[in-house]
Order: C-alpha cells, then sequence, then structure tokens
C-alpha cells in the first residue's frame, strides 16, 4: 500500500510513493539492513554511553565533563565499551524490528482505509501502531543485551567486574538467574514501546506539513501557484527527499525525548545497579526506590540526567535512521520483470 497522497479541502498534496513490505525482496532487505544499521550504530554508539554514565552517576556531571573524564582516565576505547555485545543484539532485534513495522503498517493503514478513514488519518495511525508492536517484539531481544552491554559502560579502569559481554551474561545469570537478563523489561516496554509510538506518528504528520509547505513554497515562486493549488508537483529530487525526512525525524525524536527520559533514566538504573545498592536488602532496587533515590539525589530534575545526549543521540539516530531505512526499502525493492 502506498500513502502517496492525501486531500484537503482546498489541494491534493502528494508524497512520493512509499515502498510496501510486498514490494521487497526481503533476504536483501535484511542483509543489507544489517550492515548499514551496524555502521550507524557504531557512530552513534558514544553519545549511548555517555548517557549512560550521566545516569546511573550518582551526582550531576555535565555532558562535557564526563567525556573530558573519560578521555582522560579510560582512554578513546571507553565510548566502545559493551559496543561488542551491544551489535550482536542490534542486529536480531532490528531485523525483528523491521519486519514487526513493515508488516503491521501495511496491514493497519489498509484496514484503516476500508473503515473509511482519510490516507492521512490512515498513515497516521498505521505508522503509531506499527511503531508500538515493533518496539514490543524488538525488546524481547533488545533487553537482555541492554542488561549486559550497560553493566559494561559503566565499568572504569578502576571498577570492574565484567571482562567481556560473555563473562557478564554468566555472572548475570548465575547471581540472578534468566528474570536477571530481563530487568527492567517492563518499564523498558512503557518507555520504547510508546516512545516509538509517539515517534513514528509524530514523523508521519511532520513529514506531511513539511512536505506540504516546502512543496507549495517551490511551486508558487518556481513555477506557478495554479499548479500548486490543484495538487500537480514536479517528482522532488533525491537530496529534497532527504532533507524532509531528516528534519521530520530529528523533530518527532525532540518531542519523543523529551516525553521519555525520566522513565529511560529509572530503566537504566534498574538494570545496572547491583544487588547490594538495592538497599541492603540482598535484592534488586525496586522501580518506587529508584524513583526516591533519584529525587533525594536531586529532585525532579534527576530523572532528566543524560537528556542532554539522549536528545541529540536520538535525533542524530532518528534523522540517519530514517533516510538510511528509506534508501535500504529502495536499494532491497524487487526488480520487475
Amino acid at each position: 500500500m502506498s500513502f502517496s497522497a492525501i486531500e484537503d479541502d482546498s489541494r491534493e498534496i502528494r508524497l512520493p510513493a512509499d515502498v510496501d513490505w510486498q514490494m521487497l525482496d526481503k533476504s536483501r532487505f535484511f542483509f543489507l539492513g544489517a550492515a548499514l544499521f551496524s555502521g550507524v550504530s557504531a557512530a552513534l554508539y558514544p553519545a549511548v554511553v555517555l548517557k549512560t554514565r550521566q545516569q546511573v552517576n550518582l551526582a550531576p556531571i555535565p555532558c562535557s565533563r564526563m567525556a573530558s573524564l573519560m578521555l582522560t582516565q579510560e582512554g578513546p576505547r571507553s565510548f566502545y565499551k559493551g559496543f561488542g555485545t551491544s551489535l550482536m543484539g542490534t542486529i536480531p532485534a532490528r531485523a525483528l524490528y523491521m519486519a514487526a513495522l513493515e508488516v503491521t503498517k501495511s496491514s493497519i493503514g489498509k484496514a484503516s482505509l476500508r473503515v473509511g478513514f482519510s490516507e492521512a488519518s490512515s498513515a497516521t495511525i498505521a505508522n503509531a501502531v506499527a511503531g508500538l508492536s515493533a518496539s514490543m517484539a524488538a525488546q524481547l531481544v533488545w533487553t537482555p543485551v541492554d542488561v549486559v552491554s550497560q553493566r559494561l559502560m559503566v565499568q572504569t579502569n578502576g571498577f570492574s567486574n565484567y571482562r567481556n559481554g560473555f563473562d557478564a551474561f554468566k555472572k548475570i545469570l548465575s547471581v540472578d538467574g534468566f528474570r536477571g537478563l530481563y530487568r527492567g523489561f517492563g518499564i523498558s516496554a512503557l518507555t520504547y514501546a510508546p516512545s516509538s509510538a509517539v515517534w513514528w506518528g509524530s514523523y508521519s504528520v511532520s513529514y506531511r506539513l513539511i512536505w506540504d509547505g516546502i512543496s507549495c513554497y517551490k511551486c508558487k515562486w518556481k513555477f506557478d501557484s495554479v499548479n500548486c493549488e490543484n495538487g500537480k508537483f514536479l517528482e522532488a529530487n533525491p537530496m529534497f527527499v532527504v532533507g524532509v525526512q531528516g528534519v521530520s525525524a530529528a523533530l518527532a525524536s525532540g518531542f519523543s525525548a523529551l516525553i521519555t527520559t525520566p522513565l529511560d533514566t529509572i530503566k537504566t538504573r534498574l538494570q545496572v545497579l547491583e544487588r547490594e545498592r538495592g538497599g541492603g536488602r540482598g535484592r534488586p532496587p525496586t522501580v518506587a526506590q529508584t524513583v526516591r533515590d533519584l529525587v533525594k539525589e536531586g529532585g525532579f530534575s534527576a530523572c532528566y540526567r543524560g537528556l542532554g545526549p539522549r536528545w541529540a543521540s536520538m535525533s542524530m539516530s532518528a534523522a540517519t535512521m530514517v533516510t538510511t531505512y528509506e534508501l535500504l526499502k529502495r536499494l532491497s525493492t524487487k526488480h520487475q520483470g
């Protein structure tokens, strides 16, 4: 299904045709996706490490100060602690995410159209529901990887419990059992699933609004207003499409980060803090205890520790990911013959 056009009272807004799930060569889609997203993850990983360090630190430290301390005390490699483990989990998690996203978006979009929603509303609903389902599916793989990689991220030269990702996996499993690998799964779902739904829904709306505004501007100043009002747009060049996608993704990410950072801070602490820090009772800290500790440390603003790196990471990641994802879909389109 292609959400390529929506109508309002005055004119038709034509968007670039979408690439549907049925149009994709699945083997090429997943192979190229693994390669492309691994590169993107490598480029953005240092911001994730900085965000995690800020969230688990008992005292607030500015992002620049944290980065300087890591660089001088631990060296450049500290910005990639846990990256191997994270990358190993990213590939299957991304595969699940992409498959769930495309299948859900296609089926929900068609169903929305059948019950009478406009194409604009159908696109927004389909994107939001697809983002929700894709995030839930990916969390089944990503939560254990997140637990292990975040434990490695916060290790310093003077304090190291784990030699590598496999050693951390074994120790967590032996101490906390299988449940230890899924510590924070509930709040992860509460953080990422709504965040993904908000992001995809916001992205769909932002994309249409920006495309509408810029396309009409181009028509009125470079061509003629009659063609603009009649909805007759010339096909945009690829760089124009990429620019609109990137700006829309960054706007959606900023909104999503602002809403979900407190939940992300609580989730990170639940997944990283050991039993001995669970109030001396030999149990992992609870959500309520974690919130109380954060408020004691710095009031409600402590829940927003790491907002800067997270906002930057999400915005850069989303802008890069969505343009890469759209490129991936077009590279994976079945050849017509």
